[in-house]
């Protein structure tokens, strides 16, 4: 009796979690670092509020942007090697039929069943055999310029709301580090939460994400108190 069990496999999250976190991430990190140097430069309440709040909407605007421009561009690479490799086909299919043998050979079968392989394949759709083995585009892992651009915005605003909020209700006497102690939890929140959708270590993810945060916010409130010294 065969035995069934079921697989789990992330790979298919790799797209958006990667836009997801990114965005997330960017937001959380570039609105509290924006709100740390604009206060450590002892500007007013509402000079913070209104830097954060105008940091969330042009950051995320940005990455929408950003992403669908560059996760554009990736899909059009793919779409024009995919017409490249249909006109391939076309002219010269033998030597394509050639070129998958070599792969299955170079992947361990032996040439006998490499042919076979190839045949079969290439008799049900060629195109799709060549597009996965040859160039290694599959349905799972190609460009969704879209879907990258709308999750990075949302999750941009999601992630930067955090230290905009935190800012609205802190006490303007221990806004830095109200700030700042909120969006390092909330990062290393969020590394442990994408490492373990990634199926990664979630102490590595924590840390790394906090990490990289703690400096960014540092670096931009060292800015924001020069300009204070140095009566700017």
């Amino acid at each position: 009796m065969p035995v069934h069990h079921r697989e789990i496999h992330r790979t298919h999250r790799i797209g958006w979690l990667r836009a997801a976190v990114l965005g997330a991430n960017d937001g959380i990190i570039s609105t509290a670092s924006l709100i740390l140097g604009v206060a450590a430069s002892s500007a007013s309440h509402g000079a913070i509020l209104v830097a954060g709040g105008a940091g969330l909407m042009a950051g995320a605007m940005s990455m929408a942007a950003g992403e669908y421009v560059s996760v554009s561009s990736q899909s059009d690479t793919e779409r024009a090697d995919i017409e490249r490799e249909r006109l391939e086909l076309a002219a010269d299919e033998a030597h394509e039929h050639a070129e998958l043998v070599s792969i299955y050979i170079s992947r361990g079968l032996d040439r006998p069943l490499a042919e076979q392989v190839a045949d079969q394949l290439m008799a049900h759709d060629a195109l799709a055999a060549h597009v996965r083995d040859e160039l290694g585009i599959s349905e799972v892992l190609n460009a969704r310029p879209v879907q990258a651009a709308v999750t990075s915005a949302l999750t941009f605003a999601v992630g930067a709301a955090l230290p905009l909020l935190t800012a609205l209700f802190a006490p303007i006497s221990g806004l830095g580090y109200w700030v700042a102690g909120v969006s390092l939890v909330s990062l290393a929140g969020l590394g442990a939460l994408a490492a373990q959708t990634g199926g990664a270590p979630m102490t590595t993810g924590a840390w790394r994400v906090a990490f990289w945060g703690a400096l960014a916010m540092a670096v931009t409130a060292g800015v924001g108190a020069l300009f204070h010294a140095g009566g700017v």
